[in-house]
Parts: structure tokens; sequence; C-alpha cells
């Protein structure tokens, strides 16, 4: 099933690094930025996380809040989250469920070999909890810069 713009984003529970179990639907009247990525500490996925916690502040002030999501472990996040001292949490998914119910997991190559894994991709919630804009196979450079400038029109 591919996710469209305008419907309602799927619910899902998972593991967060505040230490609780996450649940989408329990966010209201807030406006989500979701984003998948392949692996923590990585230097693609260092460079997203750290741009979205330098524009953290931004992102609240339009009542937004961020959440990164890997199949990595909450260990693995606990320390990359601490590392870069990122401003928002980081939810597992080692299951891939959500992963996957978000179109966020496919085909890949990477220097000429092809294997399955996380497409680097971010999904705008509204505060409605449908889906305003839904970005895949991101590039980095200014991906978090370009999704701010969304959330101020929404």
């Amino acid at each position: 099933m591919k996710l469209k713009p305008n419907q309602i984003a799927p619910n899902f529970k998972l593991a967060s690094t505040d230490g609780k179990t996450f649940e989408l639907k329990s966010i209201k009247k807030k406006n989500i930025i979701l984003y998948f990525y392949p692996k923590d500490d990585t230097p693609g996925c260092t460079l997203e996380s750290k741009d979205f916690s330098k524009l953290n502040s931004m992102i609240s002030k339009n009542n937004t809040i961020v959440l990164g999501i890997s199949k990595d472990s909450i260990e693995s996040h606990l320390k990359f989250k601490k590392k870069y001292k990122l401003k928002f949490d980081l939810l597992s998914d080692e299951k891939l469920s959500v992963i996957k119910k978000y179109g966020a997991w496919g085909m890949k190559s990477f220097l000429g070999k092809k294997y399955k894994g996380v497409i680097r991709s971010t999904f705008l919630i509204n505060s409605k909890g449908k889906i305003h804009k839904i970005w895949s196979n991101v590039r980095v450079k200014d991906h978090a810069k370009s999704v701010l400038e969304e959330v101020k029109n929404i």
C-alpha cells in the first residue's frame, strides 16, 4: 500500500529513546515530522539528524515535533542521540513493521550491489493526523531546511 498526501497517517507503536512506547495517535493538535533513515552514526544519517536537531527550536515554534526512525536498537539510538546531543527522540523499529508500513523499505543499490534497505524518507503529518507531504529518496543536504519551510506552510 502506497501512502499519499491527505490520507490519515497509519498509527503505530514503537520504543522511544524517552524510555516509553511512542504511539502516533497519542500526539494531538501538533504536526509531526517522521523521518526514516538507514543507520545510526553513519555520515548521511548523522548529517540529517544534526540538521533536524539544529532547526528543532524553529520547528517547535511551528507547533511541530521531530521523530527519527530506523531499524537500530534503542541502545544504539541512545548512544547516537547522546553523541550528537540530538534534541528529539528516536524510535526503534527493529522488526521493520513501521518502516514497511510507510513504504520506506525497498531495493537500493550501492557500489553496484543491489540489496534491500531503508529508503531515506520523510513524512510531514499535520495536526489532524493526515499526511501533508512525503519526501522519498531524500538527499540530505538542506533537506531539514526544506521540511521546515513546508511546516511553515501548513
